[in-house]
């Protein structure tokens, strides 16, 4: 195991990952920006390093500097959370190179899997179902372009191959726009993300967000740990999670989370990581896989038993699988709700310093968070101050257990997404379960009708 580990991350998965280290008798470093000093992670790790200002571009996303940490505090192992540089390729071959342990996969598993073509033909060798598409990236021949969208049949939707998080996607509904609409996101491609390279797919018109959680070693070793269902979205943001997915086969959830596994064990895949599929009419497509510990992991804790952030550490430790699959067994019901510092139903941010922070408690109650009474929310980055989660033996208790969590939950001084979050646990349609990618943004639409009228 390792001695040190430096956490390039901020708020509360950089807590979390501290906290993960801590019960595996791991000494920590943590890095900050300027406006992230009085943060409670920079207080409890045993160093800390300012990296740099407030500017993200110029503190977290600094690779030259958060190196340069590592070695001043003969840190032996960094890991990078989610976001910033969690996915950067670079960033790990540099890690790496410089004689520490990327707390991750390789960095060519992060190149194939970060360009969405490379991505799907690993997946179609693995036998992973993927979204009906073009073979690979689209040709430069218009022609050719025309018929595979034919072929797939419209709707269609054209994605950049570097893009990710809801960006570089638009869908075409008919012929006469198709073209245009691959100059342009082409275009948008190369200057987001440095890759104009775009592939077309069926597009899903009704799709639910379901992922698959896979944890592998350095030794060809991998499981799954069930299943998320992510749907409850905005703006191809995730608001919502929860594990398992309602109303879903087992036996589908099992066949395809085997042949996860399995495309791990091709790809000699290291960590953690979640593959993401589109589930409609029965059947799953994948979109892409995340390389990563991802920010709803907590819900398949709660479900498995199986503490994720320390399997990831313990395996970029060298350490093989100690898990089979049949260990892995899903109990009870989990549902997270984001905290957001912001206007509940108009979303824009509400940085801010916390008058009054009051978190929830109770059976089956957790809160992953940063945040505390006195703590100034920095405009500078995501508007996330915190994860509610609640486990019931079944979904329904679940439910409840949510309702009196956000019920309880305090945080005055900010304006905050609880009101959001307590409207949706009443919902039928939530409720019920199985609710499309489409409808949290068809209630917010609808709402917003109303009072226009």
């Amino acid at each position: 195991m390792f001695g040190k580990v430096l956490i390039a991350n901020r708020g509360e998965i950089a807590l979390r990952v501290l906290r993960a280290c801590r019960e595996l008798g791991v000494r920590t470093v943590a890095v900050h920006s300027t406006v992230d000093t009085e943060a409670k992670y920079v207080k409890l790790a045993d160093e800390s390093v300012c990296i740099g200002p407030a500017s993200s571009a110029l503190s977290y996303l600094n690779i030259p500097a958060i190196i340069s940490a590592a070695e001043v505090t003969d840190a032996e192992a960094i890991h990078p959370g989610y976001g910033f540089l969690s996915e950067n390729a670079d960033f790990a071959e540099r890690v790496e190179k410089s004689g520490f342990t990327f707390i991750g996969p390789r960095p060519e598993t992060i190149r194939l899997m970060g360009d969405k073509v490379s991505a799907k033909d690993a997946m179609r060798a693995a036998g992973v179902p993927c979204v009906p598409g073009s073979e690979g990236a689209l040709p430069e021949d218009a022609k050719e372009i025309v018929q595979i969208a034919r072929s797939i049949g419209y709707p269609v939707i054209i994605k950049a191959a570097g893009g990710g998080g809801g960006r570089g996607m638009r869908v075409v509904n008919t012929e006469a726009a198709l073209l245009n609409a691959v100059a342009m996101t082409r275009s948008e491609a190369g200057a987001a993300f440095g890759n104009p390279t775009v592939y077309l797919e069926k597009f899903l018109e009704n799709p639910r967000h379901v992922e698959i959680q896979v944890l592998a070693d350095a030794h060809k070793n991998a499981i799954w740990l069930g299943e998320r269902d992510c749907s409850m979205q905005r703006r191809h943001q995730k608001v919502i999670e929860e594990a398992p997915a309602p109303d879903i086969s087992r036996r589908i959830i099992t066949r395809v989370g085997d042949r996860c596994a399995e495309a791990c064990r091709r790809i000699n895949y290291r960590g953690v990581g979640t593959f993401e599929f589109l589930y409609e009419n029965g059947e799953f497509f994948f979109i892409e896989m995340n390389t990563r510990v991802q920010v709803e992991h907590p819900v398949t804790e709660q479900v498995t038993g199986v503490d994720i952030v320390q399997a990831q550490i313990r395996v970029a430790a060298g350490e093989k699988l100690w898990l089979k699959q049949r260990d892995i067994e899903l109990k009870g019901h989990s549902i997270e709700c984001r905290i957001n510092a912001e206007d509940p139903f108009k979303f824009t941010p509400s940085p801010g310093k916390i008058t009054q922070w009051h978190t929830p408690g109770g059976p089956g109650i957790r809160v992953d968070s940063h945040a505390y009474n006195g703590y100034t929310v920095p405009p500078n980055y995501d508007s996330m101050i915190g994860k509610l989660i609640a486990y019931g033996e079944t979904r329904e208790q679940a439910i409840r257990r949510m309702r009196i969590a956000l019920s309880e939950m305090m945080v005055d001084g900010i304006k905050t997404n609880i009101p959001l979050h307590q409207e949706l646990m009443l919902d039928p349609r939530f409720i019920k379960g199985g609710t499309s990618i489409h409808y949290l943004e068809e209630k917010l639409a609808a709402r917003e009708e109303v009072a226009r009228k």
